[in-house]
């Protein structure tokens, strides 16, 4: 819960009463490495912090395949839909790469928090901004790079997931076969 509140409070500032009706509304939540957050065509019902842990969005594709769209590591926030009134059904799965920590609140709670808090709106679209230009500086360029120029870019931009992500997940992620990956890795070294 300390991380949350610490990252929040990067953004703007909060009373102890503030913190106090946060930490109130919060939940910790365990997710052992496999277990999903969320699922494809399952309603989402709440908001997430994750404290400790990487996740891993994904998808199927037309042939079956799973894609790695994206990863979350710590100190990000998972929201789900545009707003919180909106009824959210992912396309996506959101599964546990490592074990995992968060704080998640009930759409409902979170509701409760900004309308009670003023200023909460505004520290959340801080961090949702934050989350936006960083999730477009790492996606940016895997198009037009080849899979060595995408695999160092990787290593730049997600330093702390190269051992912490299977090199399958990364493949995926980068659009390269795990072979491919694997040359890739041993021609780098």
């Amino acid at each position: 819960m300390e991380k949350f509140i610490d990252y929040i409070l990067q953004f703007g500032n909060l009373n102890k009463q503030q913190i106090d009706l946060i930490t109130s509304k919060a939940r910790e939540l365990a997710l052992r490495k496999d277990d999903y957050y969320w699922e494809a065509g399952k309603t989402v019902k709440q908001i997430g912090f994750l404290t400790d842990g990487v996740i891993r969005v994904f998808y199927y594709n037309n042939k079956g395949e799973e894609i790695t769209r994206y990863f979350i590591d710590e100190n990000h926030l998972i929201l789900s839909g545009n707003t919180v009134d909106e009824v959210y059904t992912p396309s996506e799965y959101l599964s546990a790469i490592t074990d995992c920590k968060l704080v998640v609140f009930s759409k409902q709670d979170w509701k409760e928090i900004s309308e009670t808090i003023i200023g909460w709106d505004t520290i959340i679209q801080k961090i949702t901004a934050k989350h936006h230009r960083e999730k477009i500086e790492r996606r940016g360029g895997l198009v037009s790079q080849d899979g060595t120029e995408r695999y160092l870019d990787f290593i730049q931009k997600f330093p702390t997931l190269v051992n912490r992500v299977p090199l399958s997940f990364i493949s995926s992620y980068l659009g390269v076969t795990q072979s491919s990956l694997s040359r890739i890795r041993k021609n780098i070294s």
